[in-house]
Parts: structure tokens; C-alpha cells; sequence
């Protein structure tokens, strides 16, 4: 069946172009447009799209905020969220990512980038484009812990192998990669990344990696 998309966006022009990429692919359906997060919110209710592709700044509710209203805490529908950012990193991304966003994606990303991610957001993985996340980091690196700080309680949870698994999420690699790097299956790297999600309570690969930096395992520009 078909991936059914929503696309929110408060400039028509925009909509209508990925309208055009999406709507050539066999696997993709534009099932709706909105123009602001109020009438993404009602659109989501009334359409259930399977992914959403979310502008951030818009009139009367940004895309943070309808974010957090259509992924957050008691929400069960199908709905996941793909954060749409300018080149020069919206200042809300990292707000989005925790409000339950799956990813991020340029708004001038080529069309063959927009289409996967939307597949990749569609099954339940999390669009982690590198080049962005460390433009992200480097962003934020002066409010991120230094590596002398504690290490939450939270982390000796994890057994050894968890937390190397952990580093190389949130260095953005997919399964694959980690599954190549640790010379492990990559049905061993989704155990293991599973393991890692329900030991700290996180709802996927976007909040683990965000949680790895925020909690000094990693730092901006560590390999």
C-alpha cells in the first residue's frame, strides 16, 4: 500500500512542489496540504496520514508545537513527523526533534533525498542526515555537556556493547553502517538499538542521539 503523506507548509509554491516529486512515485500518496499547524493537527485527525512532511515556521502554530501535539505523550495514531529546516539550521530543530519529530530534512535536499526519507520515516526509522546533525552539533556544542561532566544514572544501564552502539547513532550511522563498523549483524545492531531505546526510555534513533550529546557520551566533533 502507499505511504500517505501530509504536506504542511505555509507557502503554496513550496506544497505544490513536492507535491509534484511525491505524487511521482508509485509508493507515495498526497493525501492532504495545511498551511499551518492548526490545520495540520485537524488534517492528521481527519486523514491519518502515515508521515508528515513539517515546515517549522508558520502563521498561528509552528511546527513544533503541531509536532508535539500530533507525536506526543498518549498520542497512538500512525502519524510520524519529518521536520522540513532551512541551510542555515532553524533554531527549533532541536526543539522539534524532542517534541517527537523522526528526522529532519533540508528544504533544498534533491528530490531522490525527500523521497527516501519519507520511506525511511514511513518504517519506523529515524532520518538522521549526518552533514545536518553536525551542523546541528556545532550549533549547540557551547550548551552541550563537556566530557568531565557525570554520566547520568541512567547510562549504566547499558552493557558495553549498548553503548557503542549508542556513540555510532548518534554519529547518524544507519544500522547498516553500525552493523559494519562492529562486525555484528544488522539484525544484532536493531536488538541492540531496541535494547538502548526501552533501557532509557526514548521513542526512537532522533531522541537516542540527541540523548547522547546531551548527556556528555559524546561530544560536537568527537570521532
Amino acid at each position: 500500500m502507499a505511504i500517505r503523506v501530509l504536506l504542511v507548509d505555509d507557502q503554496p509554491l513550496l506544497r505544490t512542489g513536492f507535491r509534484m516529486i511525491l505524487e511521482a512515485e508509485g509508493d507515495l500518496a498526497v493525501v492532504g496540504e495545511a498551511g499551518d499547524g492548526l490545520q495540520a493537527i485537524d488534517q492528521v485527525r481527519a486523514l491519518q496520514p502515515d508521515v508528515v512532511l513539517m515546515d517549522i515556521r508558520m502563521p498561528r502554530m509552528d511546527g513544533v508545537e503541531a509536532t508535539r501535539q500530533i507525536t506526543g505523550p498518549g498520542r497512538d495514531g500512525p502519524a510520524k513527523v519529518l521536520v522540513l529546516t532551512t541551510f542555515d539550521l532553524d533554531e527549533y530543530v532541536v526543539e522539534a526533534l524532542r517534541a517527537g519529530a523522526s528526522g529532519f530534512l533540508l528544504k533544498d535536499a534533491p528530490a531522490n533525498e525527500l523521497v527516501q526519507a519519507i520511506r525511511v520515516v514511513a518504517a519506523g526509522e529515524a532520518m538522521l542526515a549526518p552533514s545536518i546533525t553536525r551542523r546541528l552539533l556545532d550549533k549547540y556544542a557551547d550548551h552541550l555537556p563537556s566530557g568531565e561532566d557525570p554520566v547520568p544514572d541512567a547510562l549504566h544501564t547499558l552493557t558495553d556493547r549498548e553503548v557503542e552502539v549508542l556513540k555510532l547513532v548518534a554519529r547518524g550511522l544507519s544500522n547498516a553502517e553500525v552493523a559494519a563498523d562492529l562486525f555484528v549483524s544488522e539484525t544484532t545492531v536493531k536488538t541492540h538499538v531496541g535494547h538502548v531505546l526501552t533501557k532509557l526510555r526514548l521513542r526512537d534513533r532522533v531522541q537516542a542521539a540527541v540523548y547522547a550529546y546531551e548527556s556528555g557520551l559524546v561530544r560536537p566533533g568527537a570521532q
